[in-house]
């Protein structure tokens, strides 16, 4: 029998293409099927999740292994499931890498915090791959039959953020963090209000007015909600 989107607990949002809000903090994971290769954005907040994960891809593809791997920012419940998926080719936007290997311990006290079993946080942050690929601009993914476009997009919710276009009809755009729809979006202390506007103009950019927006948590939502989300946080950061 045929697992379907629905059955695992996955929204599809077009032909190969679906994400899921995990349990918990409601982070979304998004999923990209090409011919030849898949993409995960987003790996989950512990290796559990991540293997879950893994599992669920490969029910809904058909056997087919995660190749792919593009991480939204450097946050306990978007990378630590990382280490889930040998062999995958990771990608993060420029500068994560050395984040990732030099904050492994914030990493942790931060999962902890947030409630993750300290004996998994400390497993997935000893265990924690960082991006082998870096984005500074723009990087074209052909997943076969299908290209996909990473783009650093930030600073903004944090200093490293990377968002995915996956073109169509309509296009698809995997905001990470710098959308929150079921919440208000959060500014710790690795944010960078200043430039958080002008990084949701640019993902306005990218996607259009007609794009379907995935944010980091919540709700899918439309480029009107991007823009008053945008407009928010200017008036609350002071900039323009």
């Amino acid at each position: 029998m045929d697992v379907t989107w629905e059955d695992s607990g996955w929204e599809r949002l077009g032909d190969g293409i679906g994400r899921r809000r995990m349990p918990i903090w409601d982070a979304t994971i998004g999923l990209v099927a090409g011919e030849d290769a898949i993409l995960l954005y987003d790996t989950g907040s512990t290796i559990r999740e991540g293997a879950e994960l893994r599992t669920q891809a490969q029910s809904l593809l058909g056997g087919r292994r995660v190749t792919h791997i593009a991480l939204s920012h450097p946050h306990f419940d978007h990378v630590l499931g990382t280490a889930a998926f040998a062999g995958a080719e990771i990608y993060g936007a420029v500068g994560v890498d050395a984040v990732l290997r030099r904050d492994r311990g914030e990493l942790r006290s931060s999962a902890v915090r947030h409630g993750v079993d300290p004996d998994a946080a400390t497993e997935a942050t000893d265990l924690l791959v960082a991006p082998q690929h870096l984005v500074s601009g723009e990087w074209t993914l052909e997943l076969g039959g299908r290209q996909v476009l990473l783009a650093n997009v930030g600073p903004g919710h944090t200093g490293h953020d990377l968002a995915l276009l996956v073109p169509g009809s309509p296009e698809v755009v995997f905001c990470g963090d710098l959308v929150e729809e079921s919440g208000e979006p959060q500014a710790g202390p690795d944010a960078i209000p200043s430039r958080w506007p002008a990084a949701l103009d640019r993902l306005l950019a990218l996607g259009g007015e007609d794009a379907v927006y995935v944010p980091g948590h919540g709700a899918v939502v439309d480029a009107a909600f991007v823009r008053r989300q945008r407009d928010a946080l200017a008036e609350r950061f002071g900039v323009r």
